[in-house]
């Protein structure tokens, strides 16, 4: 499970050097991963394994199907496959480094299952913008969290 927020940074060449808090899980997985991102905000990095899955999930949505189509094609746009290299980099696609403004500094969160790389000042803005309100919380408090 990736936790908590981790700051990275991107190199000149697009890499980014994995923050250790996250390496023994990512590791779990293996060293391949599939770089991404759904708005261009931020880039997602997940493992190949939990990729699959969720590419299964949308294949299994039927070829005609819109929300599938529009997901692959955006997917698939920012996308790549990385792996880990033996620094413990993974590299970033150009176009989802760009798009996002990852280079230099970044926020890494965990997502779960996969992580969110985030240039800090859109995401600080992002969650001043947008906090939880008490219907979210009285939501989750009903659901036991």
């Amino acid at each position: 499970m990736f936790r908590g927020n981790h700051p990275a940074t991107v190199d000149a060449k697009g890499r980014l050097k994995v923050p250790a808090a996250f390496l023994a899980t990512l590791k779990k997985f293996g060293t391949q991963v599939f770089v991404t991102s759904l708005k261009g905000d931020c880039v997602a990095i997940f493992p190949m394994t939990v990729w699959e899955e969720i590419e299964s999930r949308m294949l299994a949505r039927g070829e005609l199907d819109p929300i599938r189509r529009k997901f692959l094609k955006v997917t698939s746009y920012y996308g790549q496959v990385a792996e880990l290299d033996a620094q413990n980099r993974l590299l970033l696609p150009q176009q989802t480094r760009t798009k996002a403004n990852t280079v230099g500094k970044v926020d890494v969160l965990g997502q779960g299952r996969y992580l969110h790389v985030w240039d800090h000042e859109p995401l600080d803005a992002d969650i001043e913008a947008d906090p939880i309100t008490d219907d979210e919380l009285a939501t989750l408090a009903e659901e036991g969290i």
